[in-house]
């Protein structure tokens, strides 16, 4: 596996580093630090003024960015992997997913906050993983709760899953949410009973199937389902739980690639630990 650690200089940025302490050995460990030199304020400045305060910020930004680099290196555990470094000029999100598709990662690892619209990185095309920290230290990853939906999704959280990424995992449970109990038109009306025990038992039986494929390859998993709003009762089960990692896809549907689905941006920003998105 492939990791990508993306750092900011901030204290989230290097509570992320210990994630690595829960990860198995990675192929390589990318550091990225992506600097965004603003450009000159004054519209009136002389071309090569500008040019030349443009240079001097930047050479200033990269060498803070040497440093962020440095810290966020020491930090890591000494037996995670072979470390590449790297510092990008460019908006951090376009950065990030530039360098993960370049650098063929498999999984994205970074603060939650101190970088502004990174706590809302979505995914490109490419296949890649998010891990967004709360703001709660890193814990070890003995529960997880696995939201699904559909079979795709499911089958690319199981996909990863199966690659064993953590050191150790206690329990997953796989959680299906019906979202609705009632339609909201005609004022009043009410899906049948049986329709709705029917409805709730085909995803539980979803849910369960999903259990199995885990517990094939080596996992103990238990699968149900509920009905209700799907951001509300997935942080409800993370917290029943006890999860220290919650896994979901990120729905998306052709929007811009810095946006995720509602429920997963819902869970990303309301989550009390570690979401981690897959595509």
């Amino acid at each position: 596996m492939r990791t990508l650690l993306a750092v900011d200089g901030s204290d989230h940025s290097y509570d992320a580093v210990r994630a690595f302490s829960q990860l198995t050995r990675s192929d390589a460990v990318v550091v990225l630090h992506a600097i965004d030199v603003p450009a000159p304020a004054y519209p009136m400045m002389v071309p090569e003024v500008a040019r030349d305060l443009y240079t001097a910020q930047e050479r200033a930004m990269r060498e803070e960015g040497e440093q962020v680099l440095r810290t966020a290196e020491s930090l890591l555990p000494l037996n995670g992997g072979p470390v590449l470094k790297f510092i990008e000029v460019g908006k951090p999100i376009d950065v990030i997913l530039s360098v993960a598709e370049r650098e063929r990662i498999d999984l994205i690892v970074m603060g939650s906050r101190g970088v502004g619209a990174l706590r809302e990185l979505a995914l490109g095309s490419v296949s890649h993983r998010v891990v967004t920290h709360a703001a709660a230290s890193v814990l070890p990853v003995q529960q997880i709760v696995l939201a699904v939906d559909a079979p795709k999704d499911a089958d690319v959280a199981v996909r990863w899953l199966a690659r064993r990424p953590f050191k150790e995992t206690g329990a997953i449970t796989v959680l299906s949410v019906i979202p609705y109990a009632h339609p909201a038109w005609p004022v009043g009306a009410v899906i049948p009973e049986p329709w709705q025990k029917e409805v709730l038992m085909g995803a539980t039986q979803f849910a369960e199937q999903i259990a199995s494929k885990l517990t094939a390859v080596g996992y103990r998993a238990k699968g149900t389902a509920v009905q209700g709003s799907p951001a509300s009762e997935i942080l409800k089960a993370a917290a029943t739980e006890h999860a220290d990692l919650i896994v979901m896809g990120s729905r998306h549907r052709g929007l811009s690639r810095a946006m995720l689905g509602s429920t997963s941006h819902a869970v990303l920003h309301r989550a009390a630990c570690p979401v981690l998105i897959v595509r």
